[in-house]
């Protein structure tokens, strides 16, 4: 029987995620009050879309909820979505996943939590975003990083310039060479192209090579690759939006952090919960002026504003000036690719990041398995749990038996984390693995260890 989905809210988030809960045969159901969200839903998405107000009870009494498994209440409005998380708890909704962009619901004081009004489990994408980009900062030759297992695990993508001695040699090569780096290389994206490399794969000039590895060999695999962390100790933010200030505040107490404000009220009113950054009243695409805030001393640049195409020609100025590192923000998938391919270091978008919040709570529930997508590579990571009743087992595979689309990126086993050595390494019932695979290996990987 198919899992039923409600989903309220079909902004960028909710549009986002409706297209990966379609393809993956989930009944869905979409309600948005705005007539041009809707039609978007129904042009491009296998659900029942239902125009009107997510949280008014006339219209989502018009759904049996006593047969809903999850009740996605996504839209931007933390009020919205609360009273509609309510109604719908109330109205017989097993769970309920509620994104909020206010974080005192979490506070230790808080007087009113989340539980109160029925919901399982709260997603913050700006404090997603804010800390994906706070990993970058801290490991700075990095263009993307990814946790799992509790964060234990990372999958960190660097870019290989020209100086990297990875350049011409196989994978095989470097991990004989390297007995004691432990890491795989899980994911290449290489002229537009994402793929899932072999043992044979030659690295070549300007790959981005997603490595998966311990935290303790983060530092090792940067200097593997040729491009080792550098110290950053100033940091400028464009803009006092949601995430910048989380950034912010997180950050003003390791580095000297500047941030440009170009509306001037707005600055006056966060400036108090920021001691320890300077806040600068100004044009953050005007060069003279960043000029005069020595642009050029400048190790790290974040363009975290709420407009995407201010973000990407300051991010692009940034770059004309020479900053080691630029990270940008968008709303929006569209501009990954050439974003990257002029050069912005990393490109990080709160949407995706609750997009994969949601879709890791929903497949964490369902048979032990976790799958997250990488909406621009297009590849998945799945974390599924080595059934001793599998295919892989009664058939008496090995490790050298899994497809060569499918990258065993990890495995833990009690507690322990193995990061896999071909031919040495063996899987044991009721291991967690990290997959690395298309999307279209997803079924042979379930049908392997499930």
């Amino acid at each position: 029987m198919s899992i039923k989905i409600v989903l309220i809210g079909a902004g960028e988030v909710g549009f986002n995620l409706a297209k990966v809960l379609s393809k993956e045969n989930y009944d869905l159901t979409v309600v948005d009050i705005d007539k041009a969200k809707c039609s978007r839903v129904k042009n491009n998405v296998d659900a029942r879309v239902i125009e009107g107000n997510g949280c008014s009870q006339r219209i989502l009494q018009k759904i049996d909820f006593t047969n809903i498994d999850y009740f996605l209440a996504l839209t931007r409005i933390d009020e919205v979505n609360l009273v509609a998380s309510r109604i719908a708890k109330k109205l017989g909704s097993k769970n309920t996943i509620t994104r909020l962009r206010n974080t005192e619901y979490i506070h230790s004081e808080a007087i009113i939590s989340p539980s109160e009004f029925g919901i399982n489990h709260v997603i913050y994408p700006e404090k997603s975003a804010q800390l994906e980009i706070e990993n970058l900062v801290r490991q700075s030759s990095a263009v993307e990083i990814k946790g799992f297992n509790d964060n234990n695990i990372k999958l960190i993508g660097i870019k290989l310039e020209n100086s990297s001695p990875l350049i011409g040699r196989s994978i095989k090569n470097v991990y004989l060479s390297n007995p004691f780096i432990k890491h795989r290389s899980a994911v290449i994206y290489r002229e537009e192209n994402t793929f899932i490399p072999h043992l044979e794969t030659i690295y070549k000039k300007d790959d981005v090579v997603y490595f998966c590895t311990e935290n303790d060999y983060i530092d090792d695999v940067q200097k593997l690759s040729g491009k080792p962390s550098f110290k950053v100790n100033n940091i400028m933010i464009l803009g006092l939006g949601k995430i910048s200030r989380l950034i912010a505040k997180s950050l003003q107490s390791d580095y000297n952090v500047k941030i440009i404000e170009s509306n001037t009220e707005k600055a006056k009113l966060y400036s108090p919960n920021l001691d320890d950054c300077l806040i600068l009243n100004g044009d953050g695409l005007d060069e003279d002026f960043l000029e005069s805030e020595n642009i050029h001393e400048v190790d790290c640049f974040i363009a975290t504003t709420e407009n995407d195409k201010t973000n990407m020609l300051a991010s692009l100025v940034a770059k004309h000036h020479v900053v080691k590192q630029v990270i940008m923000h968008v709303t929006t998938t569209s501009y990954f690719k050439s974003m990257r391919k002029i050069g912005i270091d990393s490109v990080v978008s709160k949407n995706i990041s609750a997009v994969n919040d949601v879709l890791k709570i929903i497949h964490s529930d369902k048979d032990e398995i976790s799958i997250t997508p990488f909406e621009d590579m297009h590849i998945d990571a799945m974390e599924i749990r080595a059934n001793p009743d599998s295919k892989y087992f009664n058939k008496k595979y090995s490790i050298e038996d899994i497809p060569e689309s499918i990258c065993l990126g990890s495995i833990v086993r009690d507690g322990k984390i193995i990061i896999p050595l071909y031919k040495k390494t063996s899987i044991n019932p009721n291991d967690q693995l990290l997959l690395f695979l298309n999307p279209d290996s997803i079924n042979k990987a379930e049908s392997l260890f499930k």
